[in-house]
């Protein structure tokens, strides 16, 4: 699902340099990413969905070069395919939750909104223990469910390549443990890929493999 070869990227006007020489995500992987704050898992994360471009080197999503991709394909593709969960949520304050959810079919024309989509939107809410909350705004929310309406807005293009920035950093034990078993299932229906920043340890053994940072090169100081 995810093929990355002879990464190189650097920010500019910074001395934040990353290296990955070679990274893979197979289909249905659950992937974990582990490492010290400013090291850049969530600049992995960007440069995986097409937020950013690498200076050099290649990613490949499915059979997509998403480095080669201009910016209107980048976006495109990021949103028709892959769903990801930022650490800071990205909702919409003037938005109902319901709104937030439906986002991606509401912001290019390669998906469509239906019935049926927000059917599943609504589906996912009830999954999440969210649906009494669909018509509220996400400054009404907790940070918990806030947290929970991003991780429904990334399911709801039904992706098969997931990234997810502390997607349970936000929750309780009980309901990180909840969540986390509400993902893997939506991701196994569908043989779906995850590949996860986590800065929580306890997690790790419900991932099939753990990739630590530290093995990749970076110098400088990203924002995670």
């Amino acid at each position: 699902m995810i093929h990355i070869q002879g990464l190189e990227f650097r920010y500019a006007h910074s001395d934040f340099r990353l290296s990955v020489p070679s990274l893979q995500v197979g289909a249905r992987e659950r992937v974990a990413v582990i490492g010290p704050s400013g090291s850049g898992k969530t600049t992995l994360l960007n440069l995986i969905a097409g937020i950013f471009v690498p200076n050099s080197g290649e990613i490949t999503v499915g059979n997509v070069p998403v480095h080669a991709l201009d910016d209107a394909g980048r976006r495109v593709f990021r949103i028709s395919n892959i769903g990801f969960v930022f650490q800071d949520f990205e909702l919409i304050d003037y938005l109902s939750v319901l709104d937030n959810i439906l986002h991606p079919y509401r912001i290019t024309r390669a998906l469509r909104l239906n019935k049926e989509v927000r059917g599943r939107a609504i589906a996912l809410a009830e999954q999440m223990a969210i649906a009494k909350h669909i018509k509220r705004r996400p400054g009404e929310l907790s940070q918990g469910e806030r947290q929970r309406v991003a991780i429904c807005r990334a399911l709801l293009t039904q992706p098969k390549l997931v990234l997810a920035d502390e997607a349970t950093g936000n929750l309780d034990p009980d309901n990180k443990t909840q969540i986390l078993d509400l993902l893997f299932a939506n991701l196994a229906e569908r043989d779906a890929a995850l590949l996860a920043v986590t800065h929580d340890h306890d997690l790790l053994p419900r991932f099939d493999r753990v990739e630590d940072f530290r093995a990749f090169r970076a110098s400088g100081e990203a924002n995670a």
